[in-house]
């Protein structure tokens, strides 16, 4: 296995190395290194044991170090992984907020706090944002030291796999709450059955919306959206036809999430709404899209907006209370469990037959001549 260490390491980290997964070169792939050092505690932060840490498809985007990776302007080497959850062992000085044995999931947006948009509720957009596991080292490792304002802390009892899947599902909530719409007795439908979508579908479910349809090209994932209870179509269904067809005389739906990133998707999904509805984009295409003001906007009068991370915290608290309720059931997304030095697996699953895959630090090692 390769070392790497920061260049720090020798002053700073006391010999401790760790296991962890490095972007360590502006290119294709990763080095899944048994000797990583590892960072000391200082004030204002905690060290966190993970326990569980979920891949997706920003990860993928690193992993092949595409454009989309680029333009976040990665600090190589850098520990990947932003979904994740564990136990705090270490606090710094100056920490009030947690102590040793406190569970807690991470925010993945680390806001500096201070600037105006962090003074004035919008901290998920802050001026000075880093990322977890593209700016500071994140949670593809044994241990993590973050700020103690990243760390949202969980009941006791809440399962760390399902607290390792709050951020990715609070990126629903958040679109749901961007939205502004009342979802009790609402028809939802959204473009894209991948993990965001299917959050999306049940938490509107959990929600009490009325009718739930999901376009989706992918068959398998069709079955876990049907699974949740809501309709699932393919793209070349009759989309905007079912959707009017289900909303009676309201003539659309009242809301709908692009989550694919597909611009193809956008026009029927905004053909499928009534009149005076919301359309929310939370999928990141790779190109600009076009959009017809005119046609949606003026003469639809459709509110279109955008939804981005979560708020903070807000979201945490609203998906965190979904989910201690029972009304909400993350596990039931987790379709793989891998060890970290499985990444490359694990990438290639995020193409196939599954939804939300977790690297498991205590789960042992894969033998370096197995493929992987």
């Amino acid at each position: 296995m390769t070392s790497l260490r920061a260049p720090e390491a020798e002053s700073t980290h006391a010999g401790s190395t760790m296991r962890a997964v490095v972007k360590a070169r502006p290119e294709r792939g990763v080095e899944f290194v048994t000797a990583y050092a590892e960072p000391q505690v200082s004030a204002g932060k905690v060290k966190i044991q993970i326990a569980a840490a979920s891949v997706c498809g920003t990860d993928r985007a690193l992993y092949e170090y595409s454009p989309m990776a680029q333009a976040f302007n990665l600090k190589i080497p850098v520990v990947l992984g932003h979904e994740c959850a564990g136990t705090v062992i270490e606090v710094g000085s100056g920490v009030e907020s947690l102590k040793v044995g406190d569970r807690v999931a991470l925010e993945s947006h680390v806001a500096c706090w201070d600037c105006y948009p962090c003074r004035t509720g919008d901290a998920h957009n802050c001026l000075n944002m880093e990322l977890l596991g593209l700016h500071l080292d994140g949670g593809f490792a044994e241990r993590l030291v973050v700020p103690a304002a990243a760390c949202f802390r969980l009941p006791e009892d809440f399962p760390l796999e399902q607290g390792a899947l709050l951020e990715p599902a609070g990126v629903a909530m958040h679109a749901i709450q961007r939205s502004k719409i009342d979802l009790t007795g609402a028809d939802v439908v959204i473009s894209g059955g991948g993990p965001v979508g299917l959050f999306i579908a049940a938490i509107a479910g959990a929600m009490g919306a009325a009718n739930v349809v999901v376009v989706e090209p992918n068959a398998y994932r069709r079955g876990l959206i049907e699974a949740l209870g809501a309709t699932a179509l393919a793209p070349e269904d009759d989309v905007v036809g079912t959707c009017r067809k289900l909303s009676g005389d309201k003539i659309g739906f009242d809301v709908a999430f692009e989550a694919s990133g597909v611009p193809a998707a956008l026009p029927a999904l905004l053909e499928a709404l009534r009149r005076e509805a919301t359309a929310v984009a939370v999928g990141i295409p790779g190109k600009p899209i076009e959009l017809d003001v005119a046609a949606y906007l003026i003469k639809k009068g459709l509110t279109f907006t955008g939804s981005f991370g979560r708020a903070l915290w807000g979201t945490w608290e609203q998906i965190a209370e979904l989910v201690a309720s029972g009304k909400l059931d993350l596990s039931k997304f987790v379709t793989h469990r891998l060890p970290l030095s499985a990444l490359d697996a694990a990438i290639g699953l995020l193409s196939q037959d599954s939804c939300k895959v977790l690297l498991i630090p205590a789960l042992p090692d894969r033998p370096r001549n197995d493929g992987q």
